[in-house]
């Protein structure tokens, strides 16, 4: 008997779109009540420390999150099975994350125009089955169908076998060696800048 969870035999088989006003409701509905975790509604990125908190009380976060939308500026990714969206990705221009901007230890390390990926969530029920890795095959994608050259992220590379599912949300570095993306900065030992250059993967 294999030893392959189900759900994993259905990872393939995600379908990625970027959040919009049409399926807003799916991902409200992902994300729960409590907008992820701890009324974040992945805006912990995109705000100051004071202004983030603040929003976590009476929906702020939420309501922050769907004027980008609204607003028609990028936002993320949802991964779908059929109708239900059971993964995210938040997806970017670097400039639009704060924290990133203003990161010592995640500071640009040139002037190209980059994308990226700070943190994922993936419902309960599918995650370690393959479905990160999807989601990035699906940013891969949707970067070369919208002229978005370089990709980064700052996912985790675990000290321990097994990281909490707690930690997972900003990503796996395992995940995206797979998925092609390299190591470009390293003043994080255990959370490396990794970059994917379309330019390269295209030669």
């Amino acid at each position: 008997m294999s030893n392959i969870k189900p759900d994993f035999l259905t990872a393939p088989n995600l379908r990625i779109e970027p959040l919009t006003r049409k399926n807003w409701d799916k991902f409200a509905e992902l994300f729960g009540e409590k907008g992820a975790c701890g009324n974040c509604w992945c805006m912990y990125y995109r705000l100051s420390n004071g202004q983030f908190k603040a929003g976590k009380s009476n929906d702020r976060n939420k309501l922050a999150m769907k004027e980008i939308v609204w607003n028609k500026k990028p936002a993320g990714l949802l991964g779908f099975l059929g109708e239900k969206a059971v993964a995210w990705c938040a997806f970017a221009p670097r400039e639009d994350f704060i924290r990133l901007e203003n990161s010592t230890v995640h500071k640009r390390i040139d002037d190209k125009k980059a994308w990226s990926i700070p943190c994922f969530f993936i419902d309960k029920k599918y995650r370690r089955s393959g479905v990160s890795f999807e989601l990035l095959k699906g940013a891969i994608k949707y970067a070369g169908e919208n002229d978005i050259k370089i990709l980064e992220a700052y996912p985790a590379i675990p000290t321990k076998e097994r990281l909490p599912d707690s930690f997972a949300w900003i990503g796996i570095y395992k995940t995206f060696e797979r998925a092609g993306f390299k190591i470009v900065d390293r003043k994080s030992r255990n959370r490396p800048m990794v970059r994917y250059y379309l330019d390269q993967a295209l030669k």
